[in-house]
């Protein structure tokens, strides 16, 4: 196997390395403090053309792969804007694949070229209070109505970007549960406008990435035309599994760059900093776990890579885009603890950053699935032990 990046692929990394210089670590601090979307990130990502990295071509996208995707999703939250600037373009970037792959191409016209110029901000709107990662109990209704459209009813939780969004993707239940055959089918996706006289987006106030808001929709007859709907009816649950080992990659590429960008910190700290007459890393104990961190970092993102190999030569990836999440997300999270232990006080305070990373590292190991779930599903699929859930 080869593990060194192509000409292409490097230049890509150094564009987006370039593009991120123009906003640095105190931008991000700045915007966590505040709660304020980076809505400047945002425009300059889009009129470099890289929200469209993984889109097709004939609306605009750059038509690359999801290798190419997780390179610059790495970039960007290794240059310091951790899940923050990561999380400001993610929808942008695997969202509307199922957009992509099931939507004709009136629909790809029509929705696409707008996200990809960052005219449009679009959110995901599946996960529900009560249903959580039990996505075919969700209970939120589309009723269909005598013009051929829909009505929707429901609520949604944990709903990204919802504050800044012109539409969002939402997978609703068309057929009741008790009248389907298997929990999987009944279930429509749509995607459409924010219509805020009918959808009331609450924020939640959480732990990190202040800078990308989180939300509850409590949505209230929200009209969709039919022209909206992704694909057939009742189907909307297989078109929403397409999209989850791309997400699953690109969530590892974050976390190993939140995990770079905290190592990048505390080594230079630790070289600096002198007590006793001579540099904390000099010492075993401060530099063994920065050695181990850094280890570990690197050998999740062997296992991203090959995940994203795998999608984009259309082979089966489920294990390895799973095992790349769990894997970034734990190495991440200890890299971002042992910077903040590396730093001591200084660690604690914002003016280093590094309880900025700590607070964001753990979203990858809460969403968008829990470190537990994906160890029974590896235990099922890889090692054929029965199914516990």
């Amino acid at each position: 196997m080869n593990f060194s990046l192509n000409d292409d692929q490097r230049s890509l990394v150094a564009a987006i390395e370039r593009l991120c210089e123009d906003f640095p670590a105190e931008y991000w601090r700045e915007h966590d403090d505040r709660a304020e979307f980076p809505h400047e990130f945002h425009r300059a990502v889009a009129a470099s053309g890289w929200l469209g990295i993984a889109m097709p071509e004939a609306q605009g996208g750059a038509g690359l792969g999801i290798v190419e995707a997780a390179l610059m999703m790495r970039a960007i939250s290794a240059s310091g804007a951790g899940m923050s600037g990561a999380s400001s373009v993610h929808m942008n970037i695997f969202g509307l694949n199922p957009v992509v792959v099931f939507g004709s191409e009136a629909q790809r016209q029509r929705f696409l070229p707008p996200l990809i110029a960052g005219r449009e901000k679009a959110c995901f709107a599946v996960t529900e209070p009560d249903a959580g990662l039990d996505t075919t109990r969700l209970k939120t209704q589309a009723l269909r109505q005598a013009d051929g459209g829909y009505r929707l009813h429901g609520r949604k939780i944990w709903i990204s970007t919802a504050q800044v969004a012109d539409r969002m993707l939402i997978l609703a239940r068309t057929t009741p549960l008790e009248q389907v055959k298997k929990p999987t089918q009944g279930l429509t996706l749509f995607y459409t406008a924010l219509d805020r006289a009918k959808v009331e987006v609450r924020e939640i106030h959480k732990l990190g990435r202040a800078a990308v808001d989180s939300n509850m929709l409590f949505i209230d007859g929200l009209e969709v035309p039919e022209e909206d709907r992704i694909g057939e009816e009742g189907r909307g649950f297989e078109y929403i599994l397409h999209g989850l080992n791309p997400e699953r990659i690109l969530i590892a590429a974050e976390a190993i760059g939140i995990g770079r960008a905290a190592l990048r910190i505390a080594s230079q700290y630790a070289q600096e900093r002198v007590v006793f007459g001579r540099p904390i890393g000099q010492n075993q104990g401060v530099a063994h776990p920065l050695a181990r961190a850094w280890a570990n970092l690197e050998a999740a993102d062997l296992m991203m890579l090959k995940a994203a190999t795998l999608y984009d030569a259309g082979e089966p990836c489920g294990i390895e885009a799973n095992a790349a999440k769990y894997l970034a997300a734990e190495a991440a999270h200890d890299a971002c603890q042992n910077a903040v232990l590396t730093l001591g006080g200084m660690g604690y305070a914002k003016e280093y950053h590094v309880e900025r990373l700590l607070r964001e590292s753990y979203i990858p190991r809460i969403a968008p699935v829990s470190p537990q779930m994906i160890l029974n599903f590896i235990a099922e699929k890889a090692l054929g032990l029965p199914k516990s859930y």
